[in-house]
């Protein structure tokens, strides 16, 4: 397959979705020596996927996914999984309010995945002493319980996890990093993402769309900062996208809307190098436990409710980020997500 598509970008043939499929098996089963893996890999990075490639990539990852639903519906929070090591991570805050607030949560990651190997979800609910690695049907009772659940990739995406070391030698990112953020360990039904241009959100939405096992109704994508899915200070970029009919359809289903969010008009006058941090994990638990109890009520504080008040948004609980904002500041206000926070803790 590493001749079909590494002839160089522009010569390049994109696979078909039969021999994306192939090759992938042959990956997770190990079969490729590692300059071929690495071959592959880059082929595909120089290259650039296609929606069919990392929908056949995708399906085929979901089938080794051992996930475990809850009876609540909650948002899908995919960051990605290599984390993030110069802002504060607000998105275990932020769902952490938006449960209080009425809206579930799911997040996932796994530990120091490559390439950059930083601060992800785990490490801040682990500073926070929330327990992380938990089966996916444990993970699925915390969030029925706290309306917050994680959701740990050695346990529930094995088949990925056992790249580790293939994806570590390999130095760059491949489309793996892409597709273990869409695994969907809750079954949720909404899925909440980040991107750096908006070019990324109509692939990934014709992902969904031509995928067989990803079966979002609704996807709100946004411009990340530093690559996670924290809104940015200043301008923030959003793109919502509704399935609009059956399964049959979702691959013609491909239009979508963009909206933009400017901090400065909910009062929110801050740079990305005030959220900076020494220690991202450390610090964004710091950061939590103040925000949820109300101690603090600084640029954190404003940059966690209105984090959550886009997760409450997503599910369409509310019918704005103004709606989401002022949940959000009730939430934080009456002790309720403070409480979470507790039975988390105490789970």
């Amino acid at each position: 397959m590493a001749e079909v598509c590494g002839s160089g970008h522009k010569s390049a043939d994109d696979l078909t979705r039969e021999q994306a499929r192939e090759a992938f098996e042959r990956i997770i089963a190990g079969v490729p020596n590692d300059t071929t893996l690495g071959a592959f890999w880059l082929a595909n990075r120089w290259k650039r996927n296609t929606p069919t490639e990392l929908a056949a990539y995708t399906d085929l990852m979901s089938e080794h996914v051992d996930g475990y639903a809850p009876d609540c519906d909650p948002v899908d929070c995919g960051a990605n999984y290599d984390g993030k090591g110069r802002t504060a991570i607000f998105g275990v805050a932020a769902g952490v309010v938006a449960a209080a607030a009425g809206t579930p949560v799911v997040v996932h990651s796994g530990d120091r995945i490559p390439t950059q190997k930083q601060d992800a979800y785990k490490h801040v609910l682990d500073e926070l002493g929330v327990p992380t690695e938990l089966s996916p049907r444990t993970s699925a009772e915390m969030t029925d319980k706290t309306g917050f659940g994680f959701y740990y990739q050695p346990a529930f995406n094995p088949a990925v996890d056992e790249l580790f070391e293939r994806r570590d030698r390999m130095g760059v990112r491949t489309f793996v990093n892409t597709i273990e953020t869409l695994a969907n360990p809750a079954g949720a039904n909404v899925h909440l993402g980040s991107f750096y241009h908006l070019a990324f959100v109509k692939k990934i939405i014709h992902t969904v769309g031509e995928s067989d096992s990803l079966d979002f109704d609704r996807v709100i994508m946004f411009q990340g900062m530093d690559g996670y899915d924290d809104i940015r200070p200043g301008l923030t970029k959003v793109a919502e996208w509704n399935a609009g009919g059956d399964n049959g359809d979702r691959a013609n289903q491909t239009d979508f809307d963009d909206f933009e969010i400017q901090t400065a008009e909910y009062g929110m006058a801050f740079e990305s190098e005030d959220l900076a941090v020494g220690n991202v994990a450390a610090d964004s638990a710091q950061m939590a436990k103040t925000v949820l109890s109300g101690e603090r009520t600084d640029t954190f504080a404003d940059a966690v409710a209105l984090n959550a008040a886009l997760r409450i948004y997503a599910r369409e609980d509310v019918d704005s980020i103004d709606e989401g904002l002022d949940a959000a500041r009730t939430a934080i206000a009456d002790g309720s997500a403070a409480a979470v926070l507790e039975e988390l803790q105490a789970f």
